[in-house]
């Protein structure tokens, strides 16, 4: 399949080239950590012998017409520390990481090379990349789609799946189908669809003499069924996922059935807004391939539903998904409220409530895996001064509900920004976690001098007075010009999880400086 790929994206490019110019645009984003001995953060902390690492991505995209085209080279020179890049090839490679070439117009489309896809919410299959996690799961292979007058939508892949620097040795097939029956019916006001995917994994290992014992069949089957409804202000979607026969970690002794529901419930009107989301999971952690391992290993996207911080301390200890089994929530509330007579004088009020349970038939009896209820209130006061202050208490499981110990952690924030004129304004956020479990309390603060449209500085220290007595802070300046940004970043930063969209992996505890460069044309 490989040489089939790249001689079919071969002769496509050669015909685009070959057409008058057409459109190219490219990106570039490297991230490059010089690591410095740190007496106090231990032995744990990462630094690696040449003190060096980096991720960097360039990006090239060709469109004309029906057409684009693609690559994207990518070289870790080593990999940075914390990314599970690093365990392959001593973390040093640089590669060929995408590549595509595609075709598209009103009603079909076709695409080689390297594939990106979700099929619902994700929950029985997504590729995807992310360059906060070291995370590209993508599809090497073909997929084609056909559109209907957005009645109909209907798509197939097949490839095979990347994992890290290589590609798996299993095969990856599936099927997505989409209807619209509000638009078919033709219903003006009330949105109405349905849709249906189908997802194969195929792996031959029941001769490998690690699975010969264990493995029943090569073949993993999953469904999924769904439907959403729009009416108005209201919004209801709900999916249901069956998964056949797999093995749920790399070790286990036996392969075990999997299934899956979501549920949300969304209402809007003027300054109001609520969304709950409740969701299932039971053995749905399912890996690209049985002989792989870590969090870039999985076909499906299991987002915790829990609050995304951005606040230091808020984001601390955030929580992980327990595929194997958990019942969870999420409610969402906005009301904001507006000066009709002045637009710089308002009012932007959320509360968000999470929390989730493990399942019984895991850990013996449903415990609670996390919790967190939170507040916060932004004002604008005029012009110039807008002030936010949030409250969060946190209770998890450090057992992952294995028992019933839980710590809890109350998290407290007051963020302020001035603007001075059109260019220049001054953020400052202070932070304040209290517990009397784990590392118990913390302090934090940031400074952020901003001059638009080129520079920005900032200052920042999470202070950790209530155990080890550590000081993790950070300087940092920033340069833009057009699509071009720099950073430069020294500091020292605690061991923990780093997350995007809700997953997340871990990252070791690391002092140094650290030079963003991102760009594109």
């Amino acid at each position: 399949m490989k040489k089939w790929i790249a001689l079919c994206m071969a002769g496509a490019v050669s015909s685009l080239y070959a057409q008058d110019k057409g459109v190219l645009t490219g990106s570039l984003e490297s991230n490059n950590i010089y690591y410095v001995d740190d007496s106090k953060l231990g032995n744990s902390a990462a630094n690696p012998d040449d003190h060096f690492g980096s991720n960097s991505y360039l990006k090239l995209d060709y469109m004309k017409g029906k057409f684009s085209a693609g690559i994207q080279l990518e070289g870790f020179l080593p990999a940075l520390q914390g990314y599970e890049y690093a365990t392959y090839n001593n973390g040093k490679r640089t590669l060929l990481g995408s590549k595509y070439i595609s075709w598209q117009d009103d009603n079909f489309s076709f695409r080689v090379g390297d594939i990106f896809e979700q099929y619902g919410s994700g929950l029985v299959f997504r590729s995807y990349e992310d360059h906060t996690l070291g995370f590209n799961n993508s599809i090497e292979g073909v997929r084609g789609a056909y559109n209907y007058k957005n009645w109909v939508e209907v798509s197939a892949l097949y490839g095979r799946p990347r994992l890290y620097l290589d590609y798996a040795e299993s095969a990856v097939r599936g099927g997505n189908l989409n209807v619209s029956l509000g638009s078919i019916l033709g219903w003006k006001e009330v949105a109405f669809d349905l849709g249906g995917s189908y997802v194969n994994r195929y792996e031959a290992l029941m001769d490998d003499p690690d699975f010969v014992d264990r493995l029943t069949t090569n073949n993993l089957d999953m469904y999924s069924a769904r439907a959403s409804m729009g009416w108005k202000g209201l919004d209801a979607r709900v999916e249901y996922v069956s998964k056949g026969k797999d093995f749920p970690n790399a070790v286990a002794a036996e392969m075990v059935d999997g299934k899956a529901i979501l549920a949300e419930l969304g209402y809007s009107y003027k300054n109001f807004s609520a969304l709950g989301t409740f969701r299932k999971l039971e053995q749905m952690s399912t890996m690209l391939s049985l002989k792989g391992a870590g969090t870039g290993n999985v076909l499906n996207y299991l987002p915790s539903l829990t609050r995304q911080y951005t606040y230091m301390l808020a984001n601390l200890n955030p929580y992980q998904v327990q595929a194997e089994g958990e019942t969870a929530a999420q409610v969402d509330v906005y009301y904001s409220i507006r000066n009709k007579e002045n637009r710089y004088n308002y009012w932007n009020l959320h509360a968000n409530f999470s929390t989730a349970y493990s399942d019984a038939k895991i850990t013996g009896e449903s415990r609670l895996l996390w919790r967190d209820m939170n507040v916060d209130v932004e004002h604008q006061w005029n012009k110039q001064w807008k002030t936010s202050a949030l409250v969060s208490v946190q209770e998890w499981s450090p057992e992952h509900g294995a028992n019933d110990k839980t710590y809890a952690s109350n998290i407290f924030v007051l963020d302020n920004t001035y603007k001075f004129n059109k260019k220049m304004s001054l953020r400052a956020e202070l932070q304040y976690l209290y517990s009397q479990d784990y590392e118990k309390d913390w302090m934090g603060v940031l400074l952020e001098f901003g001059m638009a449209p080129r520079w920005s500085f900032s200052v920042s220290d999470m202070y950790n007075h209530g155990s080890s007595d550590i000081h993790y802070y950070n300087v940092s300046a920033s340069y833009a010009y057009k699509a071009t940004r720099i950073q430069l970043v020294y500091g020292r930063n605690r061991a923990g999880y780093v997350c995007s969209g809700g997953v997340c992996r871990w990252t070791p505890a690391y002092t140094g400086a650290n030079l963003t460069i991102t760009s594109s044309f």
